[in-house]
């Protein structure tokens, strides 16, 4: 089957400049900014650790500025993230969960305060808007669904090494169980390494 992997959101803006900075301000990585014949703008922007991003500019949407609702953001931390958004001046709301506690209501309906009492993995969220009142939801990940994650990215080189030594840890185990040398170890690391990142193989 072909992948279909969502890439680009479009974010209608008034005034790019303006949508720039506020999105650079809050550490999203500028990719591009491409000015073409008759006031054609692209700047393409992407948040830390996505491999999605967003794109404002002029002449690339004709959705109205602040029109866009319900793009979502996934953090580990949503509490740490909210505290971070509003160090940088953005005006963003408390962290709450909803009260069916699968996911949030339209508008405020089922709202409760803070975040979800156990810190269920995809159970709190703060929501945020640019400056033409476009509303972005942050929503705490902790901890994948079985079944959502289809590859294995890691963010730094520590983890990449974190995820190594665990697997060494757990092969030795193995290989003790096993009494002798498994000499196909590589494969044995790779179907650790997916299976601790939550990808079940």
């Amino acid at each position: 089957m072909v992948e279909y992997k969502i890439e680009v959101v479009v974010v209608p803006v008034s005034d790019v400049d303006r949508a720039k900075d506020f999105w650079t301000r809050i550490g999203f990585r500028e990719d591009v900014d491409f000015t073409g014949p008759g006031g054609f703008r692209v700047v393409h922007l992407t948040p830390p650790g996505s491999a999605a991003s967003i794109v404002i500019g002029s002449g690339v949407t004709d959705a109205a500025p602040g029109s866009e609702h319900g793009v979502h953001l996934v953090v580990d931390d949503v509490v740490a993230a909210r505290a971070e958004l509003a160090a940088a001046g953005v005006e963003v709301g408390e962290v709450f969960h909803d009260a069916g506690g699968v996911f949030h209501h339209a508008g405020t309906a089922g709202r409760v305060p803070g975040p979800h009492p156990a810190r269920q993995s995809y159970g709190s969220f703060a929501s945020f808007t640019d400056p033409d009142g476009n509303t972005f939801v942050l929503q705490e990940v902790t901890t994948r669904r079985p079944g959502r994650i289809g590859h294995v990215v890691y963010r730094s080189a520590d983890e990449v090494e974190a995820a190594l030594r665990d697997a060494a840890l757990a092969h030795g185990t193995y290989e003790e169980e096993l009494g002798h040398h498994d000499q196909d170890w590589p494969a044995w690391y790779a179907a650790h390494m997916a299976r601790t990142a939550g990808l079940g193989s």
